[in-house]
């Protein structure tokens, strides 16, 4: 006599139907093999996440934040307190912006430890967060180094930058020493020895401190379409800026609001969902309109928020 039985968990709603149907076919399959005694012992409901859900969850946990470069005609306190007024929380700095009256409008580069706490300490008036800041670097190890310990003090967790192809290993060794990721920023094509992606992926290669940031709104300038450049880099991409362009195989041209131009952003942040994406969407205007680039980061927040069907944060 043959013994046996089974354990059937169900993915989803328990159906009616398809418990006959099991039923059923546990019967035959009984008659068939010259089973007894042949039962079901349990059937077990497995809730499954629908990918609406899943999507929703992911996006909501993306970095929305802003470039401080955008506001770069303001010294740092304003630059805050625009963020502020945008209603975001993340800010990106960069090491050649001024740094307030208070501190004689020195460049954040040239402060001293004083001062860059000086700058902490404005970030957490605002209740802003600082993660990363554009680095410059230059021609020397020790003048990475101090920008390294800028970023250090600072507490961010990756430096944007776009070293010399001849200081890749330098600057990843440093980065590994300090503990502070590097991303790989591109501008377009004459500009920026990574305007391509692969031009990337080849400074990413054996370099295990370095990351990407890709410019969604360089790369068309350069004819490259960001999904595309997005599918090249999967895997390796900490942070996005977010920004649009008026035409394609246009260098000269400067940006437009996001939304307005020639990028496809639904099918930008279907990708990034694809990929898992869990960084920063920093958002930057090149184009300096007056009398500042609020509004337009304000309209940015808005179609962003549209389009993903994201509710709006409290703060």
């Amino acid at each position: 006599m043959k013994h046996t039985s089974f354990h059937i968990s169900l993915i989803g709603k328990s159906i009616l139907q398809l418990l006959l149907f099991l039923a059923l076919s546990v019967n035959l399959l009984a008659q068939n093999k010259g089973f007894t005694n042949l039962k079901i012992e349990s059937v077990q409901v497995v809730p499954i996440e629908s990918k609406a859900t899943a999507d929703a969850d992911l996006t909501q946990i993306w970095k929305l934040g802003v470039c401080l470069y955008t506001f770069s005609n303001f010294s740092f306190p304003d630059q805050l307190a625009k963020v502020d007024s945008a209603g975001l929380t993340y800010v990106e700095g960069y090491t050649f912006g001024k740094a307030g009256v208070e501190l004689k409008d020195s460049m954040i580069m040239s402060l001293s430890p004083f001062g860059i706490e000086k700058l902490n300490a404005l970030i957490k008036r605002h209740g802003l967060i600082m993660e990363s800041i554009y680095v410059v670097g230059g021609n020397t190890v020790a003048k990475w180094k101090k920008d390294f310990e800028l970023a250090k003090q600072l507490k961010v967790k990756y430096v944007t930058a776009e070293p010399a192809v001849h200081q890749l290993d330098m600057v990843d060794s440093l980065a590994g020493i300090y503990g502070i990721k590097v991303a790989i920023h591109n501008h377009w094509k004459g500009n920026s020895a990574y305007w391509h992606p692969d031009s990337v992926l080849l400074a990413l290669k054996n370099h295990p401190n370095f990351a990407a940031c890709p410019d969604l709104g360089h790369w068309p300038k350069s004819g490259i379409n960001p999904v595309e450049g997005l599918k090249k880099l999967e895997g390796r991409i900490i942070a996005i800026h977010l920004k649009d362009i008026a035409e394609y195989n246009n260098p000269k041209l400067t940006d437009v609001p996001v939304g307005t131009g020639v990028i496809n952003f639904p099918t930008v942040f279907e990708e990034l969902k694809r990929q898992k994406f869990k960084g920063h969407i920093m958002i930057e205007r090149d184009t300096k309109e007056k009398p500042s680039n609020l509004a337009s980061v304000i309209q940015t927040v808005n179609y962003y928020r549209e389009t993903l069907k994201l509710p709006t944060p409290k703060k």
